[in-house]
């Protein structure tokens, strides 16, 4: 009998112990049955590594799964567009607000910037260091034909270098003016590769700088900064478009916690904020 009681004595032990244990938690449970989300996105996005940081927190906040598209932000716009994604995080505004008023997103909510700065080699054989103005260096460097490295792909960059072209009054062509086709991190290299010059965000160049033979020469123009938006595409164009996930996508980035984390990104790493957090501003404000 003692032996019993004993041995009951312990099963009740083990029980109590797991009833009061801590079971790990899970990812929560998406809201709908459509669990997948199509993200198109730019690639400085993904190169900068943001997006490593952000998408498990994103996952394991709503148990959405996101399958990300890196591309220019033409093609992520033109993806949202053909309903192929559900939401976009671009960074192009005059094409987003185009976006918009052809009734191809159904919402979009300011989340971060940067700036562009324009990198090249450190001897600088065009003599663009320190100019107060990108136009003015791009200016120099086609008036040298020293190397320029285009994106080439109709990207939120490629915009803003085509723009700087002609605010420079220039029609970039020739030997010395080469396109990639590619997204910024191997526009980078090759820039670096054959001793010449870019534009990037800085993000992917601060990510990137410990493998390239490139400095930043231009920087600080106010027409340089680098705005990046969600959108959530318009379902009344895209019925099949999982709306509700990409509410949640843009719930999450505009987010304070998630705002904060942009914040934080590159800080300890780099010493400094590779972007700068927006939700809630006035897109006019920005760097004033």
């Amino acid at each position: 009998m003692k032996k019993f009681i004993s041995v009951l004595l312990i099963l009740m032990m083990v029980y109590a112990a797991g009833c009061n244990a801590v079971v790990p938690t899970e990812a929560a449970a998406p809201a709908t049955e459509n669990s997948e989300l199509i993200l198109a996105t730019t690639t400085s996005t993904r190169d900068s590594g943001l997006l490593d940081t952000l998408l498990p927190m994103f996952q394991e906040q709503t148990g959405y799964q996101v399958k990300m598209v890196a591309v220019g932000t033409g093609q992520a716009l033109q993806m949202g567009q053909e309903g192929n994604a559900d939401v976009l995080l671009v960074h192009a505004p005059a094409s987003e607000k185009e976006f918009m008023q052809n009734g191809f997103g159904q919402r979009r909510d300011l989340v971060m910037h940067n700036d562009f700065v324009m990198v090249g080699p450190v001897d600088d054989p065009a003599g663009i260091k320190g100019l107060a103005t990108a136009a003015e260096a791009m200016a120099k460097i086609a008036s040298s034909k020293a190397v320029f490295v285009s994106r080439g792909d109709d990207s939120g960059t490629h915009k803003m270098e085509l723009n700087l072209w002609n605010k420079a009054g220039v029609e970039p062509a020739g030997q010395w003016y080469l396109e990639t086709g590619q997204g910024m991190g191997e526009t980078l290299r090759v820039a670096s590769e054959k001793i010449g010059y870019t534009i990037t965000d800085r993000a992917t160049y601060l990510a990137q700088r410990d493998t390239l033979e490139l400095e930043i020469l231009v920087e600080g123009d106010a027409s340089l900064l680098n705005i990046y938006s969600v959108i959530v595409v318009n379902t009344e164009k895209w019925p099949e478009i999982n709306e509700d996930g990409a509410n949640a996508f843009a719930d999450f980035l505009t987010a304070e916690d998630t705002q904060k984390a942009i914040a934080e990104f590159g800080v300890k790493d780099f010493g400094q904020p590779l972007f700068f957090p927006d939700a809630g501003k006035d897109e006019a404000s920005l760097g004033q």
